[in-house]
């Protein structure tokens, strides 16, 4: 089940006696968990009596499901917040007699508590510690297997990029926020399309926009602290477009945060050598850009394959082969020593952009 699966079944009717919530995810996880408290104890009092938590890095399941059995003198209704829940799977071999009979214990306590569930108690087992990937697909497939009796199973794999962009375009729209495609791509790129880091950068913003001020490049770049990589992309950017003054203002920003430059001319050496690609192939939209590299299994934006294309539309074959040398050049030359990294990173910008022109895909 999904989170807003979740949501619409809480919607329709009132929780069951338990539910897992299983991945990293942590940001529909406590949205999904303050729908449920809602739903089950919505009077403030009722939830001061009735909600108690558990973690099983502390404490044994067979104690927690003793605790769903007791009767509460104050709640008729309970919900039983159970967090590492991977804690009470079986151990590894070697790991001792005794741990392999708590684990049994466990694995009976449960399936003979929902038998006969207590009327009124919901269980929320929380097991965040494993992904949907990669080696921890297995051990998760264990915690999901071990908690096959709980009625209910709700997924929270991190997001993926496109999701997080969707999430972040909802929340932006909800808000009021007017955000540029090109700028939002680049704030969730930043974020790590992390829900929750998404959320919060996203409300500073519209606190920020509050008085009608326009939100781009150089305002992510100074609201928000992760966005290291959206100021350097503005640099990217405006070098592809072949705009100098453009260039030497985001320059002038990264000096001023103490930025490390090379990281910048990392980015930009990519873009030219995916620049030269797709001139090459003879790609003529950001839409065929994107398709190729998708067909080569490199996910690719699309503000950056608009990016690609602005610098394929600017530079010619010979110009962006120059470009390459250029940034391997001053790449080395911020490494040496040398008077200041203004004066090199300045010198780049104005031989990259003197020979620039217009030139055919």
């Amino acid at each position: 089940m999904t989170p807003q699966q979740f949501l619409n079944h809480l919607k329709q009717q009132e929780p069951g006696p338990a539910c897992l919530f299983l991945g990293p995810e942590p940001y529909q996880r406590d949205f999904c968990r303050r729908a449920l408290l809602d739903r089950a104890l919505a009077d403030p009092e009722e939830r001061a009596s009735g909600l108690a938590r558990h973690d099983l890095e502390e404490s044994s399941l067979v104690a927690v499901l003793e605790d769903a059995c007791s009767l509460s003198l104050f709640s008729p209704r309970r919900v039983l917040v159970v967090s590492n829940a991977e804690a009470a799977l079986p151990r590894a071999k070697g790991t001792g007699e005794d741990a392999g009979a708590r684990s049994a214990d466990s694995s009976a306590a449960l399936a003979r508590y929902f038998e006969n569930p207590v009327p009124g108690v919901v269980l929320v087992f929380e097991a965040s510690r494993f992904d949907f990937q990669g080696e921890d697909k297995k051990k998760l497939e264990r915690v999901r297997s071990f908690y096959s009796a709980v009625p209910v199973v709700v997924e929270f794999p991190h997001m993926t990029p496109q999701h997080a962009r969707q999430f972040a375009e909802r929340l932006a729209r909800r808000a009021g926020l007017e955000i540029a495609p090109a700028e939002l791509d680049q704030l969730v790129e930043a974020l790590g399309a992390e829900a929750s880091r998404i959320a919060l950068e996203i409300e500073k913003l519209c606190l920020y926009a509050a008085g009608g001020k326009p939100i781009g490049a150089a305002e992510i770049a100074g609201l928000v602290p992760e966005a290291r990589e959206a100021t350097i992309f503005a640099l990217v950017g405006a070098l592809g477009r072949n705009a100098r003054g453009e260039s030497l203002d985001v320059l002038d920003t990264l000096i001023r945060q103490s930025e490390y430059l090379p990281l910048a001319l990392s980015f930009l050496a990519t873009q030219f050598r995916f620049a030269l690609m797709a001139k090459e192939a003879r790609l003529s939209s950001a839409q065929q850009i994107q398709g190729h590299f998708a067909k080569l299994g490199m996910q690719m934006w699309p503000s950056r394959a608009e990016q690609v294309y602005q610098t394929v539309s600017r530079f010619s074959r010979k110009q962006m082969a120059a470009a390459i040398v250029m940034i391997y050049e001053t790449d080395k030359a911020l490494r040496d020593a040398r008077p200041d990294d203004r004066v090199v990173m300045e010198d780049f910008i104005l031989r990259l952009t003197a020979g620039a022109t217009p030139a055919a895909p």
